[in-house]
C-alpha cells in the first residue's frame, strides 16, 4: 500500500477514519486484482490496471462517498450522478452502519464492465 495513503487515512478524526479504514478494507478485499494507488490527493483502486473508484472525505462537511469511474454505466438505487457525466457516488455516514450489500453489488457491476 503507498505510504501517502496510510498516511490519508492515519491522520483522519475518528468516527471518520474507522469508516474510510472500513472502506478500503472492504474495497481491497472485494477481489484479488484491485490494487490501491495515489492520485489527486486522494486513495484510487484500479481493477486489473483500469481505474474502479475513488474514496473522498470533505473534511468540513465530513461527507465520505466512494466514487465510481463510469457509474453512468451502472444501474443501482444508491448511486447517485448529481450532475456528474461519468461518475456516480455511493453516500456512506460514518454515524451510521454501512450497507456493505450495496456497496459489494455496486462493486461487482464495476468490475464487470
Amino acid at each position: 500500500m503507498p505510504e501517502k495513503a496510510n498516511n490519508y487515512f492515519a491522520t483522519q478524526p475518528e468516527p471518520e477514519q474507522s469508516c474510510l479504514l472500513f472502506l478500503r478494507k472492504t474495497i481491497l478485499q472485494h477481489s484479488e486484482h484491485i490494487t490501491e494507488a495515489w492520485h489527486f490527493n486522494t486513495p484510487f483502486y484500479y481493477f486489473k490496471k483500469r481505474w474502479l473508484c475513488f474514496i473522498s472525505y470533505d473534511k468540513k462537511t465530513k461527507i465520505i462517498y466512494v466514487s465510481v469511474v463510469n457509474g453512468n454505466k451502472i444501474k443501482h438505487r444508491k448511486l447517485v450522478s448529481e450532475g456528474r457525466k461519468k461518475m456516480k457516488i455511493f453516500y456512506v455516514d460514518a454515524s451510521q452502519d454501512m450497507d456493505i450489500k450495496s456497496l459489494n453489488e455496486i462493486l461487482q457491476k464495476a468490475c464487470a464492465l
